[in-house]
């Protein structure tokens, strides 16, 4: 968009600072950190887009022949872009509680940057493209070696095969506490449902811990 130049006629005049809709609801009472990992292409861009109520900020880059023989491309040939670094969103789950989202980039060789942005998580969600189940076996081991509490959500795809849930879990080697949930990243009520469901489960292990002897 072109801004013209304050001082001249019948400009306009753009404000410094955060827009006021992006502004923190004075309600607010509690902030949670939550990261959305996953393989390569599984959606973690576009589930970020879609829930925030903030403007998100990404890094998405054009993807050059840097990556070739790099980066494992198959079954995602046409995806053009990548995160490099990370994605970053907000929602307010209710008036007292905020989620700040963070999407992690799903090539190996930026996991470098994972054990920043799981300082401090909360929990984490999982996305899975059944097409690839394979690319999700590391960032599941990641987590559960820093145990840090996650959803399982199995992000739809046109053409992506459809299993029942004990096949996944199974497949993904779950323990049965950790939920299983469907999910349309493009849809922003279907990606609030999956943050529901982790703030669900971690209720769950909190009441757990605290009724242990």
């Amino acid at each position: 968009m072109d801004f013209r130049s304050s001082e001249s006629p019948g400009s306009v005049t753009v404000a410094a600072g955060p827009r006021s809709e992006d502004a923190l609801p004075d309600t607010a009472a509690a902030a949670v950190k939550v990261v959305i990992v996953g393989g390569f292409g599984v959606g973690k861009t576009t589930l970020v887009g879609s829930v925030s109520e903030i403007r998100p900020l990404t890094t998405e880059e054009t993807m050059t022949q840097a990556g070739v023989g790099v980066d494992d491309t198959a079954g995602v040939e046409r995806k053009s872009t990548t995160t490099v670094a990370m994605d970053f969103g907000r929602i307010s789950i209710n008036d007292e509680l905020v989620l700040y989202l963070f999407g992690t980039p799903g090539q190996e060789r930026f996991w470098f940057l994972w054990r920043g942005l799981f300082e401090g998580a909360l929990g984490a969600v999982v996305l899975v493209d059944t097409r690839r189940l394979e690319v999700s076996f590391d960032v599941i081991g990641r987590l559960e070696e820093r145990s840090v509490p996650f959803v399982v959500a199995v992000n739809s795809f046109p053409d992506a095969p459809s299993y029942p849930v004990e096949e996944l879990r199974g497949a993904l080697d779950l323990p049965a506490s950790v939920p299983i949930v469907d999910c349309d990243a493009r849809l922003r009520t279907s990606s609030r449902d999956v943050l529901m469901a982790l703030m669900r489960y971690l209720q769950t292990l909190a009441v757990a811990d605290t009724e242990a002897p």
